[in-house]
């Protein structure tokens, strides 16, 4: 193996890891966020991890984030929470930035 098909199998490795810490820090932020959303509309305990679980799931529909967005701010319409758009999309990025230092941290 020569030195540069070394450095390519350790760019490939370097991003694969990348993606895998990417991935599972967004299913984090979706869980905290779906946590912050069932406080946000007064649903606690089991029923708020319930709605974070159906968060991460959301994120599964499209590509993108776009889905949770949709989810999130959709059901805070339907149950009356006075809550603005960019308001949930600044949680969204918040968060994100908490969750991969949490992932990265395990």
């Amino acid at each position: 193996m020569t030195t540069f098909d070394k450095r390519e199998k350790g760019f490939e490795t370097k991003y694969k890891t990348d993606q895998e810490i990417e991935f599972k820090a967004q299913a984090r932020r979706n869980k905290l966020l779906g946590l912050w959303a069932a406080e946000m509309m007064g649903i606690s305990g089991e029923a708020a991890d319930a709605y974070a679980r159906e968060v991460v799931q959301a994120d599964f529909e499209e590509p993108g984030e776009e889905d949770v967005f949709r989810k999130v701010f959709g059901d805070f319409q339907n149950k009356g929470v006075d809550c603005a758009d960019h308001t949930v999309r600044k949680k969204m990025a918040d968060l994100l930035v908490e969750a991969r230092e949490q992932v990265k941290a395990e």
